[in-house]
């Protein structure tokens, strides 16, 4: 009779860099510099590049234990979210002021990761996921993805201001500027500028701190409202009210992993249509 198979201890293990990764912990090239630094150890042992993990080993970084919980991965998860303003995109604000995650449900394994912060005074389209790799390569730099915001201005650009945001602009950390800025009023389409408001629709791919903000800035003039659009293939859905949430569907949840796998490079025809398919809205 042949004797019983031994489990295989490599089975139910990933590679280290992964396993926190996908749980949100920090990007693979982050924990691979933890691992050189000697920040991270395993069931007591220093962690080696190449290691492998299972989720009911302890985790430990600069010493302190890490969840156990977040190690457990699932299905992905990814929800989009009305940000209304007035809610800070943290888990936690020592000024008392309401967060986006408090209206959210809980997720069935792991955490909610934000992608892609905005401020307090910016409203619309904030995604999350429970798989914190895909949240990483979203919000690297080199992922290029588009973001379009809906901008509301004190003033009047005029073409020449408009054509130097395409051009680029010099902002304190490095040339910025839009990739298509179209006009979302009836005045701006028909020339006119003796209205105290101005009204575009801007798309740039990259996400740098108030950038949308500070590009206008640079150039003279306050937004007075910023509302994001779109994120790569996902757009807010015009049903959706502030505070609201919607799970994406799998349709949507896999054009967002593709995205971020081809490094953004997205049309605006697929920004339309799917966020309204998803089946749950709160």
């Amino acid at each position: 009779m042949d004797s019983p198979s031994l489990p295989d201890p490599l089975v139910s293990k990933i590679r280290l860099q992964k396993l926190l990764a996908t749980a949100g912990i920090g990007s693979r090239r982050q924990v691979e510099q933890w691992i050189r630094e000697g920040r991270l150890t395993v069931s007591g042992r220093l962690a080696q590049l190449g290691d492998r993990a299972g989720a009911g080993e302890e985790i430990r970084l600069d010493g302190r234990r890490l969840d156990p919980k977040l190690m457990h991965a699932g299905p992905r998860q990814v929800l989009l979210y009305y940000k209304p303003v007035g809610e800070v995109t943290t888990r936690s604000d020592p000024q008392g002021r309401p967060t986006v995650f408090e209206r959210l449900p809980n997720p069935r394994h792991g955490r909610w990761i934000v992608i892609g912060r905005l401020d307090v005074n910016t409203a619309g389209l904030l995604l999350f996921s429970t798989d914190g790799e895909l949240a990483h390569r979203l919000m690297h730099p080199s992922s290029r993805i588009e973001r379009e915001y809906l901008v509301r201005l004190r003033g009047w650009p005029r073409p020449e201001t408009l054509r130097q945001l395409l051009r680029g602009v010099e902002l304190d950390d490095g040339v910025a500027a839009f990739d298509r800025i179209e006009p979302s009023s009836p005045q701006a389409q028909q020339g006119s500028y003796d209205a105290r408001h101005a009204a575009y629709r801007v798309v740039l791919r990259e996400g740098r701190n108030r950038e949308v903000r500070r590009l206008w800035e640079a150039v003279g003039h306050e937004v007075s409202r910023l509302l994001r659009l779109r994120y790569g293939p996902v757009a807010l859905p015009r049903d959706l009210k502030p505070g609201e949430w919607r799970y994406l569907d799998e349709r949507l949840s896999t054009a967002l992993a593709e995205a971020a796998a081809s490094r953004g490079n997205l049309g605006q025809a697929s920004a339309q249509d799917g966020a309204n398919n998803a089946p749950k809205t709160h």
